[in-house]
């Protein structure tokens, strides 16, 4: 039989009946149990004890704080705090229930299983129908052209208009929030703002950028700008090239691309066109607004890895080639876009970033879904 503290505490007790000093009853001890005999201090404090009236050899009960806060009520209260607010930071937890930072981590990510991750840009809410229509044309793209193997993906060249906005987005770390394991990733649909902007259109290829366009001030998109300033100088671009390039042009439904003056001039120039999923909304090429921030530079750099992120993966996506390949296009296409901006840099605080393409791959990888 191995003895406890308090089989220990009785047989002190019983020396302590019997009229044995401190000295007499620790040494008693040590020779019937040697090491596992208490320590003399130990004999000592209990004899102040029984002189004092005690009986007990229980532990008395102790106020004070728990040894643990990890408790049922504690990480039900944390719960109930990430479903108030998904924004709610580690700081605002331990003010509101008063336990330590490391008790806190525990309750996320131990008991809850929470994670704090950041909304994904979406173009917009599409409806079934809409994103059926996009899979059944990503299905015929990759069909025709044989998984991304035929030569023919070298002829093709996508585009669109897109909204530079001179305001200040939401950055990637204001937008995290707390996700439980069986809850879907948060999205975000891109807003624009009416204030100081520019209207541009961004063509590009396989091989890289190949042209952006300025639309001119109190001007709009429309069929004879399109045909006449727009598409000449992208496809001028192209024939400096090859003189004979056969060209497929990938631009959506807008009612500038499809209508009756831009056929016929597509057709005039021989330009095959590729065809487009009907009712997406976002488009290869940058139809999701793009801003550029008055106060803080580093939203921009985000804001525009994203999308031309997404574009690149929408690509490889659509194509069947790498994605990485397509999304190195997307890249070289962001920094060649931000030069041309620096004409119109004037109306803003600060230049374009410098390029930093291990922070691009770092931050963005994710970002290109469909």
């Amino acid at each position: 039989m191995e003895l406890n503290r308090e089989h220990f505490r009785a047989i002190i007790f019983h020396n302590f009946r019997r009229g044995l000093s401190r000295q007499e009853c620790f040494d008693e001890l040590n020779s019937l149990y040697s090491d596992k005999a208490p320590s003399y201090s130990t004999v000592k404090n209990w004899y102040n004890e029984f002189n004092r009236g005690r009986c007990s050899i229980q532990d008395e009960s102790r106020a004070g704080r728990p040894k643990s806060v990890v408790v049922p009520e504690k990480i039900n209260a944390v719960r109930e705090l990430i479903k108030q607010d998904r924004h709610v930071t580690y700081r605002e937890i331990e003010a509101s229930l008063d336990i330590s930072m490391t008790s806190i981590n525990k309750i996320l990510h131990e008991h809850l299983s929470v994670k704090k991750i950041c909304s994904r840009w979406i173009p917009h809410n599409l409806a079934n129908a809409q994103k059926k229509a996009r899979v059944d044309w990503c299905k015929e793209m990759l069909e025709k052209y044989i998984q991304g193997t035929s030569k023919a993906v070298y002829n093709i060249y996508t585009g669109d208009e897109s909204w530079i906005y001179a305001y200040e987005p939401e950055t990637k770390q204001q937008s995290t929030v707390w996700v439980f394991q069986d809850e879907a990733k948060p999205t975000k649909v891109v807003r624009g703002r009416s204030t100081s902007k520019q209207m541009i259109a961004c063509f590009f290829g396989i091989n890289g950028h190949v042209a952006t366009v300025a639309l001119e001030q109190r001007r709009t998109v429309n069929s004879e700008w399109y045909t006449t300033i727009c598409l000449p100088e992208v496809i001028g671009e192209i024939r400096k090239k090859q003189k004979n390039r056969r060209i497929i042009l990938h631009h959506d439904n807008a009612s500038s691309h499809t209508s009756t003056q831009t056929k016929a001039f597509l057709t005039e120039r021989k330009i095959e066109l590729m065809g487009h999923p009907p009712a997406q909304v976002l488009n290869v090429g940058g139809s999701g607004k793009l801003s550029i921030s008055c106060q803080k530079i580093e939203v921009l750099k985000y804001l525009a890895m994203d999308i031309f992120s997404y574009i690149g993966g929408l690509m490889g996506c659509w194509l069947g080639i790498s994605v990485w390949a397509f999304t190195d296009i997307a890249e070289t296409t962001f920094w060649t876009f931000l030069r041309f901006m620096k004409q119109y840099a004037k109306r803003f605080r600060h230049s374009p970033p410098t390029r930093n393409q291990l922070l691009f791959r770092r931050m963005h990888h994710d970002t290109m879904v469909l």
